[in-house]
Parts: C-alpha cells; structure tokens; sequence
C-alpha cells in the first residue's frame, strides 16, 4: 500500500517527474523501512538539536552562523493554506454530502452575539455538552469574524493539549518558522505581538493554565469551546461565560426533516418528541436520529421491489412517497426510544462491513480514528476509505483538531456492544503498521505527526497489554515516530512516545532502546529547561549504554551530560558569586534579618530554576 493515499508525490517536497531519488526515511529503528536514518538539525532555544534515530539526539550551544533568522508572519494566503492542512479530511462524495454540512438551527443569536463580543476584543469561553453542536457553532462564528484581527482567525485544537502546546501552535501558525523553536522568553515575546481572533475548541483545562494563555496574548481575542466538567477559569480572567444546551422541539424536527429529505409521518414526529425529551433537544442525538430513519427508508424502499420473482427491480425510485410505502410495508417499524437513545449498535449494523470493522479498530485506539488513507490496509478492504463518509453522516464521529475520534458515547455503546473484541490484536496491527508507515521515506515529519494521537493510542494499549510481542512491537513504533514527532517540534508527543517506549522497552527487556529512551528524554528535558530531570535520564542511559557496551551512545551521552553540568554551574553562579558593596555604602544598608527568609510570611522565595511540570510544549 502506498503510505500516502490521496496525497501526490510533490506535496511530499518530490517534482512530478524528477529522477532524484526519495528522501531517506527515519528508518532508523530496527524493522524500519530500510532506508538510511533521516537527521534533522533544528534550533531549540540556545540550543542546536540534531535528531539522530541511531544512537540518539545531539545537542550543543547553537554557532552563530547556525542561528535562524527572525521569524517573520505569514501572508493571508499562507494562512489559509496552513489552516487548510490542518483541518481534517474530507469524507469522499460531493461536496455538502455530509450529515455535518448543514444549516445550523436555533443558533443564530448565539452567533451574533459571539461575532459582537469578539469585534470588542472579548474573550468568551463557550460551555456545553458533548453533542451539543459547539464545534459547528465554532465554525459558523470563524467564518463571520475573518476580517476583525489583522492576523485573522487562527484555529487550535485543545485536544491533549497543554497552556504551552498551544502557545507554541499559535507562534506556527501565524509565523515563518521552519526547524525553529524559540525559548520561552522569545516565545512569550512573539505570541504577545500577535493581533488574532483565536478559536480554540475541545479545551481540557482552566484555572490558572487558562491565565497563562490569555495572559500571554494581550492582542488576541479567544473564542473557546469546553465541557462543563473541565476546571472554570479563575474569576479574574474576564472570560465572558456562554451556555450552549439542547435546541427545541421544533427545531430538532425541522433538523429531522432536512436530513432525510422529507416530511415526517405523524408517527415519526411522536417518536421524535419523545426522543427530543429524552435527549434534552442535543442536536448530535438527532443527526444519529436521522441516519436512523434513512437506514429505515432504505430498508422499506429494498423490500418493496417488483415480485419479478428474483427482486432485481426497485418498485419505486427513492425519493417516492414514504408515506405510501409505509402502508405497504409496515415490517420495518420505528427503533425504540432505547434504541434511539444509545443508537450506535443500531447504526454500525446496518453500514458496511468496512465501516464496522473501522469502528473497531477506532474502539481498540480508544475512540481514535486513523486518517482514511490508512483504513483500506488496517481492515483489509481497498474501499475501506469511503467508511469515513459512512461514519460521519451517521453522526457515529465527529472532529477534533487535525483528524476524527468516536462521537461522545459512542465508545461505550459500542464496547458494550462486543466491539472491543479482540481490541488488544487490532491495537497491536495498528501499531505494526504505524511503524512502518512512519518510517516510510515518502512520509515527512508533520504527515506523520498528524497521526500522533492514533499512534500513541496503540503505543499505550501495547504497552498496558501483557500478551507476546505486543510490548516489542510498542518499542518499535516508538522508536521510529519519536524521531519524526520531534522533528516536526511536536515535542508533546514525542516526550509521551517516549515515555510509552521506554516503559515497553523495561517489560520487553531491551535494555539498548530503554537506554535510547532515556537519552532522548534527558535531551528534551534540557531543551525545556528541566536540569535536575535531564541529568537523572541522562545519566540513566549512560549507565545503560556502559553495560552494554555501546561506545558511540556512550559518547553522545556524555556530551549531553556535560552540557547540563555547564548550564547548572550558570544557573548557580548568580546567587554563588554575590557582589560586596563598598564600605560607605555598606555602612547605610540596613542590618539583615536575623531570622530566615522564609520564616517571614511576606518573604519572596528565590527565583529556582525552571521546571517542566507538564509534557513538553
């Protein structure tokens, strides 16, 4: 299978005809693609970082000819463009064909009064319920508010996401940054000088991380999208508070009506009502609603064929009068209100088998779903791709940041349902094929980061599973994303890849990846300014390395290590090295206290050194 389906050749960075061969892949790690390993040099801070998939990343003070130039802005149609790649794909089929493309109800004030707050420079923070339709709401808002901000909107995915993952998300995607990731002082300058409307969804935090974002973008104005159970902002981030609950009856049955094509009968609207009761008027509830009476319409339209004897010829074309064919064929009966309520069991029997086993493997990656180029080679099936289409008229998944994930619930339905089967063998074929894929010389670091949140999912289900070679096979494919996650400055998910490897790497007893694991984390700790943790990782993999006997990872070790003990005796010597004043000035200070500082309950503490308490940005 080619690893980039649907994807031409020059989006890789390789001219339609040319006679250069591909580059080398990240095929570093044993069982890649064969390929010599890809080293990327990229700039961190003070620091150059070579990303080296063999014996582990080097890291050094950056040479002044080595320093990027500033960063400059992208253009509006560089912006759009970036924005487009980031967004997920598209499901095959003519455009507006999904369930998901059509007129929102009842949220038309909602809008104009988010449209009215931002064009003041507010920030609001929109709640709401899973299925409440906040990302369509988002949507609706971004596109009204494109001419506000001189940097226009900038959309961000909260999605497992820290305060400054997203301050380093919002610095890409308004700036020129290739193989750049500045330190946290140039990234906080950078950021503050950014003019954008931010809308910002499936946001997993509050409090005071929540002030360290807005606190950051004086020139922003953030439209967020949450759900109630994640921490409210503190009460003095002036953030303008918007419900979203459920629509009414009338609107929920015009959505029916639209999604279907048709009037309802009088027993479809009673059973609607019902469900719009149930449901608290949630519209996701009614776009499954829909995909259920489509699915029943289909099934009156198949039985109702000419008894030609062989029931070849359809004895109405579909859009006949549904109410004459339910007089005629009253054996396909309404679902139930429990049926309706937890539909998704009911919806995944009817669609393809494609369709259902994607749902399976999405329910072993826990509710992650792989990119549709992927599918046809996970399931088997070469038209496993238009599953996509199917599960998302549905309503069975929905968006989140760059890909697509199980809808709210419909992970549990389904595990309830036995799709979770066998979860363990679809996680492990998932992450074989991750493995290769990532090394791939066709796949460039940012193709492969798209994928993160599928890929470490079957990482951490390996690495949990106790079967055979399910914990070698989570070492493997974090061995060869790592490199590309870090090289595309994912460093959130190349410190969990690495995290994952070396835990599988312990259980599997491959003591040289456990050392390669530890390296690269005592790296990353250095570039995000964690002394004490890159010291104890990297002094960790040298004793591995000592053991083994590997002279080059040694080596590479011990660099490293030398340049943590540097950057520990700089930051000591200011408070080490205190200057004594001249005696008449000496004379008129005031005598020092003669109990300790931090007895004094006003007493400002030392400034420490930083600390990476959260994953890394």
């Amino acid at each position: 299978m080619d690893p980039n389906t649907h994807r031409g050749p020059e989006e890789y960075g390789e001219q339609g005809g040319s006679a250069d061969p591909p580059a080398p892949a990240f095929g570093g790690a044993p069982g890649g693609s064969g390929g010599l390993a890809r080293v990327v040099r990229l700039v961190s801070g003070p620091y150059l970082v070579t990303v080296n998939p063999v014996d582990g990343s080097e890291i050094e003070p950056c040479p002044p000819g080595e320093r990027p130039a500033a960063p400059g802005k992208l253009d509006p149609q560089e912006r759009a463009a970036a924005a487009r790649a980031a967004a997920p794909p598209l499901p095959p089929g003519p455009p507006g064909s999904s369930a998901h493309d059509g007129a929102l109800e009842e949220r038309t004030e909602d809008i104009e009064r988010l449209v009215r707050l931002l064009s003041r420079g507010r920030s609001v923070r929109v709640t709401g319920p899973s299925g409440s339709g906040r990302t369509r709401l988002l949507d609706a808002v971004a596109t009204a508010c494109g001419d506000l901000a001189p940097d226009g909107v900038v959309r961000l995915s909260g999605y497992h996401r820290t305060a400054t993952d997203l301050l380093y998300a919002l610095f890409a995607a308004v700036h020129k940054a290739p193989q750049h990731r500045p330190d946290r002082p140039e990234l906080l300058r950078m950021v503050a000088e950014i003019g954008a409307i931010v809308v910002l969804d499936d946001l997993e935090f509050g409090g005071a991380a929540l002030d360290e974002l807005l606190d950051a973008t004086p020139e922003c104005a953030f439209l967020i999208a949450a759900t109630p159970d994640v921490a409210a902002p503190s009460a003095g981030s002036h953030l303008e508070e918007v419900f979203l609950g459920g629509i009414g009856r009338a609107g929920c049955v015009r959505l029916l009506e639209r999604a279907v094509d048709r009037p309802l009968t009088d027993d479809e609207a009673a059973w609607a009502a019902d469900l719009w009761f149930e449901s608290e008027g949630l519209p996701l509830r009614f776009v499954q609603a829909a995909a259920l009476l489509r699915q029943r319409d289909r099934t009156r339209s198949q039985s109702g064929a000419l008894d030609d004897g062989y029931g070849l010829f359809p004895a109405e074309p579909p859009e006949a009068d549904t109410d004459a064919a339910a007089e005629e064929h009253p054996e396909a009966p309404l679902p139930s209100l429990g049926e309706a309520a937890a539909p998704a069991p009911l919806l995944a029997s009817r669609l393809t088998e494609a369709a259902r086993e994607t749902l399976r493997f999405a329910v072993a990656l826990g509710g992650e779903l792989p990119h549709q180029a992927h599918l046809p080679a996970l399931t088997q099936d070469t038209h496993a791709d238009a599953a996509l289409g199917e599960l998302l008229a549905c309503g069975l998944i929905t968006p989140v940041g760059s890909h697509y994930r199980l809808a709210a619930t419909v992970l549990d339905q389904l595990t309830a349902a036995g799709y979770g089967e066998d979860a363990a063998t679809r996680a492990h074929t998932a992450a074989q094929h991750y493995a290769w894929w990532a090394g791939h010389p066709s796949v460039t670091p940012e193709r492969a980061a798209a994928e993160a949140d599928a890929a470490l999912a079957a990482m951490g289900v390996l690495t949990g599973s106790r079967e055979s070679g399910h914990a070698s096979t989570a070492v493997l494919l974090a061995r060869t994303a790592a490199p590309a996650f870090a090289a595309a400055l994912h460093w959130s998910a190349w410190e969990r890849s690495l995290r994952h490897g070396q835990e599988a790497a312990r259980l599997a007893g491959e003591v040289a990846e456990e050392a390669y694991f530890h390296h690269e984390l005592g790296v990353l700790a250095l570039c995000t300014g964690s002394i004490d943790r890159a010291r104890a990782e990297l002094e960790a993999s040298i004793g591995l390395r000592g053991v083994l006997s590997d002279r080059n990872g040694a080596v590479a070790g011990r660099r490293a290590l030398a340049l943590v003990t540097d950057r520990s005796r700089a930051a000591s010597a200011p408070t080490a090295a205190v200057p004594q004043l001249p005696a008449a000035v000496a004379d008129r200070q005031p005598p020092a206290p003669k109990t300790p500082a931090a007895a004094s309950p006003d007493a400002v503490p030392t400034p420490a050194e930083p600390s990476a308490s959260g994953p890394a940005g």
